[in-house]
């Protein structure tokens, strides 16, 4: 086996997010660019001899040939050993159930997540650590700085490994396991829920649709719902993974899963409806007639977790991002348990999780998790979501209304801005930081505001700081706006808007959401001046 030492230039400007790096597919396949990259995830992080890996991704385009790039690479760099999905394929959360059950030195995982595919979209990898996570800050900025100073990656000539075959394979003195992606976290998802009592809700007659968006979640979506759980052939849509997701949008969401959507709001639509990423750790979830918001989603599965075999302890906190409504925060001091507000980034969580402080955490973007992976898993909350549904008996409606009876509901809304020009979105963040010490007191559009701030965080676990992580405004009235720049786009700048009203037990619950909000939006928008900025007179996606 030959190992090849090629003189490289440096990354210039490819800083990782909390995300990973995220660019152009075709960028990717620059020569030299993807290599850089992995060599620099194990130059920073101590080398590669004798460690072993978790690899898989998507099934975005370009994901088979990033892999054998890794396969070599890893090699060539003194791996011992990669544990690797059948063709390529592993969600994102079963990639981190793999890298903690098999005790691996991390995964490298490639993904964009929820952005569109295909060799003029979008490509991603991340590394994560041991404990099935995400980097911390200070991994990513060590590779970040290896990336500026980088002159040679190391790579064995050799063939191809082939990805379709499971089993047991070398190259050279490293060991390759092609494993089957679903099996492992099959295995875990039965010894989380009361897979017999979700059987016997199949069994009744309950309908239900799942959108897997032509996503690496078919596979599993599949073999659990259909094949193990008994959900009738065809409760799983768009379930074989494409490498440009059907020329789709991989995110669900009303506006990129709007099919699924109106099915559940029609008169023949199923009981239940559910959609994830592309790959596989967000989740939308829809009763008949009615959509349930990600923010109040966590609150309901944490106010019911305990429905659930494997929680039947109950939890030991709650954590949910800072741009997340405060609906969880309710059920918390119902509990009598902590909440977490943190920054936008599931790493976050993986502190407080490691830590045994909270046993559920989410993301208002959809991500919902507990301490089973240190990522968010969007199948997860779809069981979870059916086990509190076989158990109670109610309709998701019914759930929400005696939610909202006891907790009150925090209308709550997303407005984002998309692909801005990129100082034009910077200037209007930083125009109203500049405003923050003088907003107490001020009235907009009959709203007064009685706190604004740039939102940091101190680490509880590690003590480490986080600042300018989103700007929030507080109104009389119980009202909210986060606005922040969101990273996970190849191009441009999207500025999400995050707007929030709490109604109590005794109020109308029933409202649309818009309407419900329209007193902050109007507030929002005469103090922010989005539309001055932007050129935008509404959002480019509501949701």
């Amino acid at each position: 086996m030959k190992v090849d030492s090629v003189v490289s230039e440096p990354i210039k400007g490819q800083k990782p997010g909390t995300s990973g790096l995220r660019k152009k597919t075709r960028q990717f396949m620059e020569r030299g660019f993807l290599e850089n990259f992995v060599q620099s995830i194990f130059s920073a992080t101590g080398g590669a001899k004798g460690k072993s890996y978790v690899v898989g991704g998507d099934g975005r385009f370009f994901n088979k040939q990033a892999i054998q790039i890794i396969i070599k690479m890893a090699a060539a760099n003194g791996a011992a050993k990669l544990i690797i999905g059948q063709d390529g394929l592993l969600a994102t959360p079963a990639a981190s159930h793999l890298i903690r059950l098999n005790k691996t030195d991390g995964g490298l995982i490639l993904s964009a997540s929820h952005n569109p595919g295909g060799i003029d979209q979008d490509f991603g990898i991340k590394f994560n650590t041991p404990n099935g996570g995400p980097s911390a800050q200070r991994i990513t900025d060590a590779i970040y700085n290896f990336t500026k100073t980088i002159s040679q990656y190391f790579i064995v000539n050799a063939d191809d490994i082939d990805l379709s075959k499971i089993g047991i394979t070398h190259l050279g003195n490293m060991k390759i396991e092609i494993v089957d992606p679903v099996s492992d976290y099959k295995d875990l998802m039965e010894t989380l829920f009361d897979f017999d009592k979700i059987k016997a809700l199949f069994a009744s007659g309950f309908s239900m649709q799942f959108d897997a968006m032509h996503a690496v979640t078919g596979p599993y979506a599949k073999a659990i719902l259909e094949d193990c759980l008994g959900a009738p052939k065809g409760t799983v849509i768009n379930g074989i993974p494409l490498p440009d997701f059907g020329n789709g949008h991989p995110d669900p969401n009303p506006v990129w899963a709007k099919p699924l959507v109106d099915f559940l709001m029609s008169e023949e639509g199923p009981d239940f409806g559910a959609a994830s990423d592309g790959d596989g750790d967000r989740n939308m979830i829809l009763g008949k007639g009615i959509y349930i918001t990600p923010s109040d989603s966590l609150a309901v599965l944490a106010a019911n977790i305990h429905l659930a075999k494997g929680y039947t302890k109950g939890i030991s906190g709650i954590a949910r991002s800072m741009p997340t409504s405060g609906a969880s925060d309710r059920v918390a001091k119902a509990l009598g348990i902590e909440c977490y507000e943190t920054p936008t980034g599931w790493k976050f969580f993986g502190n407080l999780l490691d830590a045994g402080k909270v046993g559920i955490c989410g993301e208002e973007s959809a991500g919902t998790g507990s301490d089973h992976v240190r990522e968010k898993d969007g199948l997860w909350a779809v069981l979870l979501w059916l086990n509190i549904l076989a158990v109670r008996k109610q309709s998701v409606a019914e759930i929400m209304q005696e939610h909202w009876s006891v907790f009150g509901r925090n209308y709550y809304s997303r407005h984002d801005y998309e692909n801005l020009d990129t100082a034009t979105a910077n200037s209007l963040i930083n125009a109203l930081i500049e405003k923050i010490a003088n907003l107490k007191g001020q009235e907009f559009c009959g709203l007064k505001v009685i706190a604004a701030d740039d939102f940091s965080y101190n680490d509880p676990v590690d003590n480490s700081l986080s600042s300018n992580q989103g700007i929030r405004i507080f109104f009389e009235g119980e009202a909210r706006v986060v606005l922040r720049l969101s990273g996970t786009g190849t191009q441009g700048a999207t500025l999400r808007v995050y707007l929030e009203q709490y109604t109590s037990q005794d109020g109308d619950h029933s409202l649309d959401p818009q309407i419900a909000l329209k007193a902050v939006i109007d507030a929002t928008n005469a103090l922010v001046k989005i539309e001055h900025y932007t050129s935008r007179k509404f959002p480019d996606v509501t949701t």
